[in-house]
C-alpha cells in the first residue's frame, strides 16, 4: 500500500497577526510562528518591548514586524488589520484580569475585564475575519482562552465569565465562517508561568492551591503554548474549527 502523506506544520508564505505579543505568552507565539516559516506581525501597546522582539527575531533570521495596537480600541484595530492585512493567521493573547470575590467585584474592574477579553477579542477576530473573506482566502484564527473557561476559580469571576464568552463567540463564528475555509478556535492553558502571574505563584496558599488542580504536578510554561498554536495555525489541524484545545494537566477533567 501507498503510505499515506504526513500534514505539513510548515508556515511558509503565511502572514500572521499576535496580539499581545510584548511579553509571556503572546510572545512565545509569536516566535514559534515565525520559526514554523510565518511572517509574523507582533502587535501590543508597548512599542519598546515589541521593537525588541521582533529585532531578536530578525537577527535570527526570521521575518516579523512590529504593529503598535490597543486591541480594546476598536476602530484604531481594524483601521490597523485593514492597512497591512490581510492575515492568515490570528493569535490573540491580550487579555486582562482583575481577581477578587464575586461579592466585591466593581462594575470599573468587570468593564475593564470584559472591554478587552471580550469585546476586544471579539472585534479583532471579526476584523481580520473580513480580511479572508474580503480576499476569499482561508485562514486560522485563534484566541488564547484559559481554562477558566471550562470551569471555576477561586477569586475569578469575571475573569472565568470572560473567557467563557470567547468560547461562546468562537464555536458561533466557526459555524458561521467555516463553508469559506475559516477556521476559529481557541486554546485553553492552565496556570502558566510568566512575569504577570509570578506574584500569583510566589503566594504559597495560591500556589498550593494551583498545584492540587493540575494532575501531572507541574504547572504549565509558554512552552506548551507554542507547539499548540503551531497546530491549530498550520494544515496539520485543517478539520479543527469550533474547538478548544485545553493545555490543563486533566485540571478540567474533574
Amino acid at each position: 500500500m501507498a503510505l499515506p502523506v504526513s500534514p505539513s506544520f510548515s508556515l511558509v508564505g503565511r502572514r500572521a497577526l499576535v496580539a499581545g505579543a510584548s511579553s509571556g505568552i503572546g510572545a512565545a507565539c509569536a516566535v514559534a510562528l515565525a520559526r514554523a516559516g510565518a511572517h509574523v506581525f507582533l502587535s501590543a501597546r508597548r512599542a519598546t518591548e515589541l521593537n525588541k522582539l521582533v529585532g531578536e527575531l530578525q537577527t535570527e533570521g526570521l521575518q516579523a514586524s512590529a504593529l503598535v495596537m490597543d486591541v480594546s480600541n476598536v476602530s484604531q484595530t481594524q483601521e490597523l488589520v485593514d492597512t497591512h492585512g490581510p492575515f492568515d493567521v490570528l493569535v490573540n493573547s491580550a487579555g486582562l484580569a482583575r481577581h477578587g470575590t464575586a461579592i466585591d467585584t466593581q462594575a470599573t474592574d468587570f468593564d475593564a475585564v470584559m472591554n478587552l477579553n471580550v469585546r476586544g477579542a471579539y472585534f479583532l477576530t471579526q476584523a481580520v475575519a473580513k480580511g479572508l473573506l474580503a480576499h476569499g482566502k482561508p485562514g486560522s484564527l485563534i484566541n488564547i482562552s484559559s481554562q477558566m473557561a471550562h470551569i471555576g476559580g477561586q477569586d475569578r469571576a469575571v475573569y472565568c465569565a470572560s473567557k467563557h464568552a470567547v468560547e461562546g463567540f468562537t464555536k458561533a463564528m466557526s459555524i458561521e465562517w467555516g463553508k469559506q475555509g475559516i477556521r476559529v478556535n481557541t486554546i485553553c492553558p492552565t496556570f502558566v508561568l510568566t512575569e504577570l502571574t509570578a506574584v500569583t505563584f510566589a503566594d504559597p496558599e495560591k500556589r498550593a492551591w494551583i498545584d492540587s488542580k493540575i494532575k501531572l504536578n507541574r504547572v504549565g510554561s509558554v512552552h506548551d503554548v507554542m507547539g499548540a498554536v503551531v497546530y491549530l495555525a498550520c494544515d496539520a489541524s485543517s478539520l479543527v474549527t469550533g474547538s478548544s484545545l485545553t493545555l490543563a494537566g486533566a485540571e478540567t477533567a474533574g
